[in-house]
């Protein structure tokens, strides 16, 4: 059930891909040429790139690394859970929705040069990553695989089937990757979580906007600043209403000091404070908790009767009446 549901995934990921991402991209004269694949990516274009996609080609690369490195061994299944985690929980879960943001002009989507980065970002991440899942999945991977952009069937060096592609590491290649961008991601990871978290907590109606004020590091404004759209998407805050200021700034010291914010902590230093007016509708509250006392005040009535009642505490046993005690 759990490789179906994989599969499933992938299926997705790759509709996602064709389908929305390069929807407007197919049929021109340099779709393939453009978006295809012909090999790592090279040092240039990876300097070019975002932090939040130098942080994915980077967790790609990596991947490639690392389980090549398996393989040789034949640490088969080490190497097969390490594609399945990148694919649902890298890709899937942070980068491909991140990415909406990227070509959504509804999401925040207005650079063309951003929004064409990004789609070959997607299509050159899941090509590597079905290169190495393609051993695991052989049927699945080739299915997708020639959905994806490639050079085109009639060139004369164009490779038709993913079982005769290169491998996404050959021997004597390295692999571009950034330390710093995968750290400053990481802390944009934990901002997201912990708002999050904090909806959870605060029972936030799911389609409801929140303010919120980003307090982080001075070298990292600029970087979660240019990713406020990502935040308001993943995190479902008030675009209108999200200031990023660093830390010990008036901003966030004002934030610091204003009564009734919620005050959450983030990785590297980082902090978002929340009115709790956004967080928890009073009337709604009262509401459920009138509620809720009504439900409890009758369970302990049926308890009290229960126990009261004659024979109970003679009849049943004594595990039954301590429980119906306790409860």
């Amino acid at each position: 059930e759990s490789n179906r549901m994989f599969a499933n995934k992938l299926w997705n990921i790759a509709k996602f891909i064709t389908e929305n991402a390069l929807k407007e991209e197919k049929g021109s004269d340099e779709y393939d040429e453009i978006f295809g694949v012909h090999g790592p990516m090279t040092q240039q274009e990876f300097d070019g790139l975002a932090t939040p996609e130098k942080w994915i080609v980077t967790k790609c690369h990596r991947l490639v690394e690392s389980c090549t490195s398996d393989i040789e061994r034949y640490q088969l299944g080490q190497a097969g859970q390490k594609v399945y985690e990148f694919l649902r929980d890298d890709l899937a879960d942070w980068y491909l929705e991140m990415s909406k943001t990227r070509f959504y002009e509804g999401l925040g989507g207005t650079d063309k040069d951003v929004a064409k980065t990004s789609k070959r970002v997607l299509v050159y991440v899941f090509d590597r990553a079905l290169r190495v899942l393609h051993p695991y999945m052989p049927f699945v991977t080739e299915k997708l695989w020639q959905h994806i952009p490639r050079k085109a069937p009639e060139s004369s060096d164009a490779i038709h089937s993913i079982s005769l592609a290169d491998w996404p590491l050959l021997e004597g290649e390295s692999l571009a990757s950034d330390d710093d961008a995968v750290a400053k991601f990481e802390v944009f990871q934990s901002l997201v979580r912990s708002i999050r978290n904090a909806r959870a907590e605060y029972n936030v109606e799911q389609g409801k906007k929140i303010p919120a004020v980003l307090v982080v590091r001075p070298d990292m404004v600029d970087t979660v600043a240019a990713e406020v759209a990502s935040i308001v998407l993943l995190a479902r805050l008030d675009p209108e209403a999200v200031n990023v200021c660093a830390t010990s700034s008036p901003a966030a010291e004002a934030a610091a000091a204003e009564e009734g914010n919620v005050q959450l902590v983030a990785e590297g230093g980082t902090e978002i404070y929340i009115p709790k007016s956004g967080l928890v509708d009073a009337e709604k509250e009262i509401a459920r908790l009138i509620k809720q006392r009504e439900k409890l005040g009758k369970e302990v009535e049926k308890l009290e009767k229960r126990i009261n009642s004659p024979g109970f505490a003679d009849k049943a046993p004594p595990a039954v009446v301590d429980k119906a005690r306790i409860e």
